[in-house]
């Protein structure tokens, strides 16, 4: 198959009009149909459009060959991004992605160790939600992604590995009515107001968490997608909320907020570096990676010391 005429198709769909696809590519409106009939004779005759007076549609054969359209289209923008932004010196820029906890308190700490050795290169940093750092990797948007694994499953042509270990604590005001329990369940944290991060896998995690007791997601929800922002609403409220250690340390030895005894298998999570199999991390990249395990390693983010206990299930 020729892949110019890949890309054509891509367009045709995209537009869903041989006319506005032919305005975009900068042919003509006959070249590009001769080009459309040219692909299906070069597939036996398969058809790849179905052709109306309302439009152009796609056949499901065309669905499926246009998925490996895109990602030919997203292989030669990405390539040339790269060409374009090559220096046979240095690497000048590089670009990657990170979950918002982490974004609070381990990648400022590796970043500032990284550029002792890297201080002309430019760094991107992009904060988003796991889903969306995925999409971001796969349209070569950016170089890799410090994230969770296994969260939404895993992509082919992606590759990881795992950086550090992490877990979430269920964090409350300092002086939160749950504080003046003995033992605490989920029934009991149901009833009390519950912030997650938006978008995420909190939302799932709580429903999961809550479902052996038989009950509800909280009356009161606020997703939020600032670590910050949920730190603060938590402070001031009694909401609850989960967060990893490295995000809340120095909230804690402040005092403005602190973490139930919950020590369930479910909090736990693995943070990966995770990268796209033909396109491998450059060397500056790897020192930066490597910074950001170091920091993910530190003894001080790996455990708080909650106040009080759990009742047992």
């Amino acid at each position: 198959m020729d892949p110019r005429k890949l890309l054509y198709l891509a367009s045709v769909i995209e537009h869903g009009s041989f006319k506005k696809a032919a305005k975009q590519l900068l042919i003509s409106q006959p070249a590009l149909s001769t080009s459309m009939n040219r692909l299906e004779e070069s597939l036996g005759g398969e058809l790849l459009l179905e052709r109306s007076p309302a439009g152009v549609t796609p056949t499901p054969l065309g669905e499926r060959l246009y998925a490996h359209a895109r990602l030919i289209r997203d292989e030669l923008t990405l390539a040339e991004k790269r060409v374009k932004d090559y220096d046979a010196h240095s690497e000048t820029t590089i670009a990657f992605g990170t979950l918002p906890s982490l974004a609070t308190t381990i990648v400022p700490k590796a970043v500032c160790q990284w550029r002792q050795t890297h201080p002309t290169t430019t760094l991107r940093i992009i904060e988003k939600i796991q889903l969306e750092l995925l999409i971001s990797l796969i349209r070569g948007e950016v170089d890799f992604i410090v994230a969770q694994t296994e969260c939404y499953g895993f992509p082919d042509g992606l590759m990881q590995r795992v950086l550090f270990h992490d877990r979430l604590y269920v964090m409350a005001r300092a002086h939160h009515p749950a504080f003046g329990l003995k033992a605490v369940s989920w029934a009991d944290l149901a009833l009390f107001p519950w912030i997650v991060q938006m978008m995420g896998r909190q939302r799932m995690l709580l429903e999961t968490l809550l479902l052996p007791e038989g009950v509800d997601l909280p009356l009161q929800l606020t997703e939020c997608g600032s670590v910050d922002c949920i730190k603060s609403l938590v402070a001031g409220s009694d909401s609850l909320a989960m967060l990893p250690a490295s995000a809340v340390s120095s909230d804690v030895r402040d005092g403005r907020i602190k973490p139930l005894d919950i020590m369930v298998p479910l909090l736990n999570r693995d943070i990966a570096v995770i990268f796209r199999e033909r396109v491998p991390l450059t060397a500056a990249s790897r020192a930066l990676v490597a910074e950001i395990a170091t920091a993910g390693l530190d003894p001080g983010h790996e455990q708080l010391t909650p106040p009080i206990k759990m009742a047992a299930a």
